[in-house]
């Protein structure tokens, strides 16, 4: 990297006042490159660390993050707009993971003997790569870093994080989270830096791999990136999430759970429920609970218990929003509820529905990062799951039918995605993989994958003795 030494700075904004909450300032060239140095010269001690005494440090980690719950809730909720209620339940995953990850880590990475061809002696190792440089987004501010860095850190690696600007703040508290714990320091490294910095890191001869979450889009620029200097990568991108309503599904249970799988976390989720494919017979049925289900879903102020909604992360991305729901209606599609730009404080956007979705139009082909429902009606049971795979993504999806083995067996042998609910939503379990195909990108994370991602399976063989 060259050396710079022009400061720039940004700010973070509340998303319900609009007001701002803190001025950031970037690192230079040189502070960012001394960072990863850093972090080199902590993994080189790290590695050498016994796994079972990583593991005490991990499962601190969860501990510390509980004892800040509270705190971290606060400032997600302030830096991004999530109800506050949920940046709770989004701690408690994070120590969830960090207490899986501890357990089962010593049985993922412990190595293996396996019997060679002239009756030697094989022994398979998992030994850690190096530093791992993360690119998360905003949504989930703590979970996103949780999920990467909790299983390479674990692994032996070491890890450097970009955040999302907005949550910087989230991101720097968390680094003090994981030294409270006893991390040692400089091996979890918050970096602040723009884009073309970014490019830099991933450049960096220490750097060993590089995990994203985000677009598509980004996902494509960044793999590019890492491909010209030979880096691995893990991509969690974007999605558009199907939910199908089979012809013989609780219509009840469907139109309560879909409403929730829309609208949490204010619909800016990537494993969204986003369109709603229902079957002919029940469709009608469905709307009706649906509507009445989004209707109710008030937005206002997230620290407030009565708020089923708080406002999208920033202006921009609402606007944005604002705009595909817009060259939808365009295309064809109806609205029939929601659809508005509310006026006054704060980037709300209403719970929304769209019904005469068609491919062509965004709420069809895109991902909408919001509270917009995607209705589409499907002939019977094999053109829901037509419509479902008509998609260039596969992160997230689920099925609804009250004949559970129709409907796992529907998940298992043809629907075209990498994490499935049945009867259900859900975001993330700690002991169960993460990841998608097709534009949602590649890699798994959780249930164990996630620490084998960047490691070294070295092969051991000692022939047998004459």
């Amino acid at each position: 990297m060259s050396t710079t030494d022009k400061k720039k700075n940004f700010a973070t904004i509340n998303p319900t006042s609009e007001e701002e909450i803190k001025t950031y300032t970037y690192m230079t060239n040189n502070e960012a490159e001394k960072a990863v140095e850093k972090c080199h010269s902590a993994y080189l001690k790290w590695r050498q660390t016994p796994i079972k005494d990583r593991a005490k440090i991990i499962k601190a980690i969860g501990k510390e993050l509980m004892n800040q719950k509270d705190e971290l809730a606060a400032l997600m909720t302030e830096e991004m707009g999530k109800l506050l209620r949920q940046g709770h339940q989004e701690v408690e995953l994070c120590a969830g993971i960090c207490e899986f990850t501890a357990t089962e880590g010593l049985n993922v990475l412990k190595d293996e003997e396996r019997e060679l061809n002239d009756g030697g002696k094989g022994i398979i190792t998992y030994s850690p790569i190096g530093v791992i440089y993360g690119i998360q987004p905003w949504n989930f501010p703590a979970y996103q870093v949780i999920r990467y860095s909790i299983s390479n850190l674990m692994a032996g690696n070491g890890i450097l994080l970009k955040h999302a600007e907005n949550v910087t703040g989230s991101a720097l508290l968390l680094q003090t989270i994981y030294e409270t714990a006893g991390l040692p320091k400089d091996l979890f490294k918050v970096l602040i830096i723009d884009h073309d910095q970014s490019d830099l890191i991933i450049e960096n001869d220490l750097v060993q791999g590089v995990t994203l979450t985000g677009s598509s889009d980004a996902g494509r620029i960044i793999a590019k990136k890492a491909g010209e200097v030979l880096k691995k990568t893990v991509l969690e991108l974007g999605s558009n999430d199907a939910y199908l309503v089979l012809e013989d599904a609780d219509v009840a249970m469907a139109a309560k759970t879909c409403v929730q799988g829309r609208v949490y976390n204010n619909g800016e989720t990537c494993v969204a429920a986003k369109r709603f494919i229902v079957t002919e017979k029940v469709y009608d049925d469905f709307k009706t609970a649906f509507l009445e289900g989004m209707k109710a879903v008030v937005t206002g102020d997230p620290t407030e218990k009565s708020s089923k909604m708080g406002p999208i992360a920033r202006k921009d991305l609402r606007e944005t929003l604002h705009e595909q729901v817009e060259k939808s209606v365009e295309k064809g599609a109806k609205i029939i509820l929601g659809g508005k730009m509310p006026s006054g404080k704060g980037y709300f956007y209403p719970a929304t529905v769209l019904e005469n979705v068609k491919p062509g139009q965004p709420a069809y082909d895109d991902e909408l990062f919001g509270p917009v429902a995607s209705l589409i009606k499907a002939k019977d049971n094999d053109d829901a799951m037509r419509i479902a795979n008509d998609s260039r993504f596969g992160l997230g999806g689920g099925i609804f039918s009250k004949d559970e083995n129709k409907a796992i067996e529907l998940a298992q042998k043809y629907f075209d995605t990498g994490i499935i609910n049945i009867n259900s939503f859900g975001l993330a379990n700690p002991n169960m993989p993460f990841g998608g195909i097709k534009n949602s990108g590649f890699g798994r994370e959780h249930g164990g994958f996630g620490m084998r991602e960047f490691i070294n399976a070295k092969s051991i063989m000692i022939p047998k003795k004459k």
